[in-house]
C-alpha cells in the first residue's frame, strides 16, 4: 500500500464537543442488558460510550475514506477471525529481519502500524505481539506488546435531558421452528429521542509518539459528523449530527476543560425533559461557553465551528477577535 505524505504533526493542545441526536433508535446498546440503550438509572440520561464513538469514526475513514484501520475484522481463509497478534504481523514487510531480533521486528511493525493505521495515530492501541526469532538454528516465539497513548481522547458521552425508554413489540416473517403455525415474536427498546453530547481533547503530547498530523485531525473532525449522519443502520439509522465544536490553544499544555458542561438546553427547568422529540423543540443555550471563551480569548489560537441549520444557538456574544474557522466537507 502507498503511503501517503502526511502534514505537520500537531503542536497544539485542542478541545472538541460534538453534538448529535438520535429519533425512534437505539444509539447505544449494553449487551449485558439485553442490548437496551444504557441510561443512567439515578438521572435518567442516556450514555453512549466513547468505543461506539470511535467505531463509527473508524468505519467511516475506512468505507467512505479509504484509509487503513487497525482496529477491524478480518476473516482469515478458513472463515476464522484474524486476532491481534497476527494483525500485527501482517505488517512486518521487510523480509530481511524477519525471525532475527525481537525488538528490530517490533521497531518495524510500530513503525508500519503508524504510518498506515490512522486510528492507532487518532486512538492509540495496545497491539500484543508474538513474533519468530532465531536462535542459532532454532526459531521460538517471543511475545511482548506495543503501547502507544491516544492523543485523541473522549469522555463518555450523554444526553443533555433525560429520555424516555419504549418497549415494542411486533411479530416476525417467519415460523418459531418447523411446523409451527404462529410467527415468532420480537422485542426491541428505543428511545424517542436523544441529545447527545461528546467531549475530547486533543493531546499535543502525545501526538508526537503517534505522529498525530493537521490531516489526520481534519479527517477525525469529518469522520465524526458525516460517520455519524452515514451511520445507516435499523438500530442506528435517524442519528444526525447538530454541533461540531473546536478549540484550539496558543499556550503550551493549556486547556479550560469541561466545555460541554458549558452547553445546555434552553429553560429546561420548564420543559417535560423526557418528551422532546426533535431539535426544533429546543434551543440551546451556551452563554456560559460564550463567557468562558471571551474570558480566555488570550491563549485561544482559534474556534472551528460546524452547526446544522435546524439548530437554535445564539453565538453573537462571541468576541469578534476569536477567530472563528467555519469547519467544511
Amino acid at each position: 500500500m502507498e503511503v501517503k505524505k502526511m502534514s505537520e504533526v500537531i503542536k497544539n493542545r485542542s478541545e472538541i464537543v460534538f453534538l448529535y441526536d438520535i429519533k425512534d433508535a437505539n444509539p447505544n446498546g449494553d449487551p449485558l442488558d439485553e442490548n437496551k440503550p444504557r441510561i443512567d438509572e439515578e438521572t435518567g440520561i442516556n450514555i453512549v460510550t466513547d468505543v461506539r464513538l470511535k467505531r463509527t469514526i473508524r468505519d467511516y475513514l475506512m468505507n467512505f475514506k479509504k484509509e487503513e484501520i487497525f482496529v477491524r475484522e478480518i476473516t482469515n481463509e478458513d472463515g476464522t477471525i484474524q486476532d491481534a497478534k497476527a494483525r500485527a504481523n501482517s505488517f512486518l514487510e521487510k523480509t530481511d529481519i524477519k525471525d532475527k531480533d525481537f525488538n528490530k521486528q517490533k521497531d518495524e511493525i510500530k513503525k508500519a502500524i503508524l504510518e498506515k493505521c490512522i486510528d492507532v495515530r487518532l486512538f492509540g492501541a495496545t497491539i500484543p505481539l508474538d513474533i519468530s526469532v532465531k536462535e542459532g538454528n532454532k526459531a521460538k516465539n517471543v511475545t511482548g506488546s506495543i503501547t502507544l497513548t491516544g492523543p485523541v481522547q473522549f469522555r463518555m458521552g450523554r444526553s443533555l435531558h433525560k429520555v424516555e425508554l419504549k418497549h415494542i413489540k411486533g411479530t416476525g416473517a417467519f415460523a418459531a421452528s418447523k411446523d409451527k403455525r404462529q410467527k415468532t415474536f420480537r422485542e426491541e427498546d428505543i428511545l424517542p429521542y436523544s441529545l447527545i453530547s461528546f467531549y475530547g481533547i486533543v493531546n499535543e503530547n502525545a501526538a508526537q509518539h503517534t505522529q498525530l498530523t493537521e490531516d489526520d485531525i481534519s479527517l477525525l473532525l469529518e469522520g465524526m459528523w458525516n460517520g455519524t449522519k452515514n451511520l445507516i443502520s435499523r438500530s442506528k439509522i435517524g442519528q444526525m449530527p447538530r454541533l461540531l465544536l473546536k478549540v484550539n490553544y496558543k499556550e503550551e499544555n493549556y486547556h479550560l476543560g469541561d466545555l460541554d458542561k458549558l452547553i445546555k438546553i434552553k429553560d429546561i427547568e420548564n420543559i417535560q425533559e423526557e418528551k422532546i422529540r426533535d431539535i426544533g423543540e429546543i434551543e440551546l443555550d451556551v452563554s456560559k461557553l460564550v463567557e468562558i471563551l471571551n474570558s480566555n480569548k488570550e491563549k485561544i489560537e482559534s474556534i472551528n465551528l460546524k452547526i446544522n441549520d435546524r439548530v437554535k444557538i445564539n453565538l453573537e456574544g462571541l468576541d469578534t477577535t476569536i477567530k472563528i474557522n467555519k469547519i467544511v466537507f
